[in-house]
C-alpha cells in the first residue's frame, strides 16, 4: 500500500492547508500555492487500493497475541521509514522527517470521496470559541475557567455519508380551534374540531450520516448543519495537516438512519402547515421514499479535549461554521442556590395572585 507525500513545491518542506487563507501553505519557506497546483499528486487516487502490508520490520520485544490487529505498516517516500497506522487511518506523520502523508489506499478507487468540505477555521478560532462557551454558564465552577486546561487540540475530517430522495407523504390531522369569551355570569369556550389532510412531496439533499462509528451520533447531529454549497471535489492535498479516515461504518448499514432524519423532516415540515388550529395529532400517515442516492464526503472537526480535577472534558467545533458543543461541569452549591431561589420566587408569584384574588372577591380560593 503506497503513501502520497505532499511537499512544498519550492524547498521540499513539510506543507499543510491553511483555514484562513483557503491556500496551501510551506511550514519552513512560508509559501502560499492554490489547492490544485498539487493535482496531479492526486493520480494514485484513481487506482483501486491495494492490500495493507503486514510485512512487520519491529526487532523489539515480540508482539503479544493479537497486538497487530487492525494495525498497518507503511513507507515513507521522503525517507523510507516505516510509517504504523491503524487500518482506517488515512493521514499520518512520519516519525522520522516528519513529513505529513496521506495513505492513498484509504482513499483511491471506490473509496475516494466525491466532495470534502475544507476547514475554514483556524485551532486558534477554535480555542477562542472554546473560551466563550464558558461565558454565561451560571451553573458553571468559578475556577473552571482558571483551571481547566486544554489536553489536545485536533484537527480531523469525518467521513459522512449524503443522502438524497424524494419523500412523498399523505397525513390526515385531528386538529382543534377554541374560542373564548365571558359575560358577566359565565365564562364561555367554544371548541371546533376538524379532519385536516395533507398530501405532497419534498426533495432532500445531502442529508448527512457519520460514517465513522468513533464518533457519537448524537454528537455529530448537534453541531450540524454543514453547508453543501461551500463543498468541493476532494483532493488529497486538504488532508495535510489533519487527521483522516476512510469510513467503517458502510452505507448498507447508514440507511435506516437516514431514513428516519428524511421522514421525520419530512413530519416536522408539513406540521409547520397546521399553526393555525390551537391543537393537533395525527391521525393517519404514510411516508414513502424514492429516488435514493447516496455520496461519500468528509468534514472538518475540531475535538478539543480538556482536563479539570483528573477529568476530562470533550468538546467538538464544526470546522466550517464554529457551532461548539461539550458538557460542562455542575457546581453543587450554586445548582442548589439557583433552585432555591427559583422555588421562593415561585411561592412569592403564588401569594402574590392569591392575595390579589382575595381582595378582590373577599373570597379565599
Amino acid at each position: 500500500m503506497d503513501l502520497q507525500n505532499y511537499t512544498c513545491l519550492n524547498c521540499g518542506g513539510s506543507i499543510q492547508f491553511e483555514p484562513g487563507i483557503q491556500k496551501v501553505k510551506c511550514d519552513f519557506c512560508r509559501s502560499e500555492f492554490d489547492v490544485d497546483a498539487f493535482l496531479h499528486k492526486d493520480a494514485a487516487l484513481d487506482q483501486e487500493p491495494e492490500p495493507a502490508s503486514s510485512n512487520w520490520s519491529y526487532t523489539g520485544l515480540p508482539w503479544q497475541q493479537g497486538e497487530q490487529d487492525g494495525m498497518a505498516v507503511y513507507s515513507c517516500r521522503s525517507c523510507g521509514a516505516d510509517i504504523i497506522a491503524s487500518e482506517t487511518q488515512g493521514t499520518a506523520t512520519c516519525p522520522f522527517c516528519r513529513k505529513p502523508v496521506v495513505i492513498t489506499a484509504k482513499f483511491s478507487g471506490t473509496l475516494r470521496p466525491d466532495v470534502i468540505i475544507p476547514f475554514k477555521l483556524r485551532k486558534e478560532e477554535a480555542i477562542k470559541a472554546l473560551e466563550q462557551h464558558y461565558t454565561g454558564k451560571r451553573l458553571l465552577p468559578k475556577v473552571f475557567k482558571d483551571q481547566n486546561h486544554i489536553l489536545e487540540i485536533e484537527g480531523i475530517y469525518v467521513p459522512f455519508w449524503l443522502f438524497d430522495a424524494h419523500a412523498e407523504a399523505q397525513i390526515t390531522y385531528k386538529a382543534e380551534k377554541h374560542r373564548s369569551w365571558s359575560d358577566k355570569k359565565f365564562n364561555y369556550v367554544e371548541t371546533s374540531n376538524y379532519r385536516v389532510s395533507r398530501a405532497g412531496g419534498l426533495l432532500f439533499s445531502s442529508v448527512p450520516v457519520d460514517g465513522s462509528s468513533a464518533m457519537d451520533d448524537a454528537l455529530m447531529d448537534s453541531i450540524e448543519p454543514y453547508r453543501m454549497e461551500e463543498s468541493v471535489d476532494f483532493q488529497g492535498v486538504y488532508l495535510t495537516g489533519y487527521s483522516a479516515s476512510k469510513y467503517d461504518v458502510e452505507m448498507e448499514a447508514c440507511f435506516s438512519r437516514a431514513d428516519q432524519r428524511i421522514t421525520q423532516s419530512t413530519l416536522s415540515a408539513f406540521a409547520e402547515t397546521l399553526k393555525e388550529y390551537d391543537s393537533v395529532r395525527v391521525e393517519s400517515q404514510n411516508v414513502a421514499l424514492s429516488d435514493r442516492s447516496t455520496r461519500y464526503a468528509l468534514f472538518p472537526l475540531w475535538l478539543l479535549t480538556t482536563v479539570w480535577k483528573d477529568k476530562r472534558f470533550v468538546f467538538a467545533m464544526n470546522g466550517q461554521t464554529g457551532r461548539l458543543v461539550g458538557d460542562l461541569p455542575v457546581d453543587k452549591g450554586t445548582k442548589s442556590l439557583w433552585f432555591l431561589g427559583l422555588l421562593l420566587g415561585v411561592t412569592g408569584v403564588v401569594t402574590a395572585l392569591a392575595a390579589f384574588i382575595w381582595s378582590i372577591q373577599g373570597v379565599w380560593i
